[in-house]
């Protein structure tokens, strides 16, 4: 008789990753709760974790994994080099970062009464899709646009890892994710610091 492996809880972070995407749509704020993904990774790789977030904790990898290799829907095709090279994994950062910052700045201009609320979630920094279903009207007008530019953000990201799914390997995307190049970063540099 086959002995079943037993589940961690860890394996089924792509629960919390589905449940983040799903419950946007509705309800825009729960895009607040996207800044775990991107401060805990950091603090575990600071604390001296190194990547283990990618490698265990990651529920976009997971869900990216379990469409990709259970369902079938990757081709399982190698990657080009050029998306595996470290000028492309930090220009990506770079462009990434600074999609954050203008998000950011927003937000302060909203904040600030110098801008409007947009609600709207744009897709691949490019398509602008309006976003009424909500009112939010009884919160601070910037808490909304961070949320929105947020889980524009989030929404894009997980667009880019389901194309490169669907492509190349399940998780391509962790080859290039923003999140892992700066885990990445944070490792190099103190194993430099230690030697």
């Amino acid at each position: 008789m086959k002995k079943r492996k037993k589940k961690h809880l860890s394996e089924y972070m792509w629960i919390i990753s589905a449940l983040y995407l799903f419950l946007g749509l509705f309800n825009m704020l729960f895009a607040w709760l996207g800044l775990l993904c991107f401060l805990i990774p950091l603090m575990i790789s600071l604390l001296g974790g190194g990547k283990a977030y990618c490698n265990t904790y990651c529920g976009r990898g997971q869900l990216l994994n379990i469409l990709g290799n259970k369902y079938k829907l990757s081709r399982n095709k190698p990657m080009p080099k050029f998306l595996k090279h470290k000028y492309f994994r930090y220009g990506f950062l770079i462009f990434f970062l600074t999609m954050f910052a203008n998000m950011l700045l927003n937000t302060y201009l909203v904040f600030n009464g110098t801008n409007t609320l947009k609600e709207v979630i744009t897709l691949l920094w490019t398509f602008k899709l309006p976003w009424n279903f909500a009112d939010y009207s009884s919160i601070n007008p910037w808490i909304a646009q961070f949320a929105f530019g947020f889980y524009s953000m989030m929404i894009t990201s997980t667009i880019l890892g389901a194309i490169t799914m669907l492509l190349f390997k399940p998780r391509s995307w962790c080859v290039y994710c923003p999140m892992g190049t700066m885990t990445q970063g944070i490792c190099i540099i103190k194993d430099k610091i230690q030697k």
